[in-house]
């Protein structure tokens, strides 16, 4: 089951994101075979303020935790996270 997720950074977050980064890329290692696609959201000046990730996991409950667990999520960084039911049509359809 497929999940998007967006996490939009706090606006006083200073360097918790650069600060925290190493951690949050070993963390997603260990989902390298889930993601379909991740990355930064940018602002139009390039900087990033925010998370995207198109995830695959059993339930939502999952999704939940792999946010709640993200080196991010437990610094702090995240204004606001949002998970969603998601569904691939393109380049090739899974359910």
């Amino acid at each position: 089951m497929l999940f998007h997720i967006q996490c939009v950074d706090r606006t006083d977050a200073g360097t918790t994101r650069p600060d925290t980064r190493p951690a949050h890329l070993v963390f997603l290692e260990k989902f390298v075979p889930q993601i379909i696609t991740s990355g930064p959201l940018l602002s139009a000046e390039g900087k990033p303020f925010g998370s995207v990730f198109v995830i695959d996991f059993p339930n939502e409950a999952a999704a939940r935790q792999f946010c709640a667990d993200d080196p991010y999520a437990k610094a702090g960084l995240f204004a606001s996270t949002t998970i969603t039911r998601f569904r691939q049509v393109y380049p090739s359809a899974r359910e």
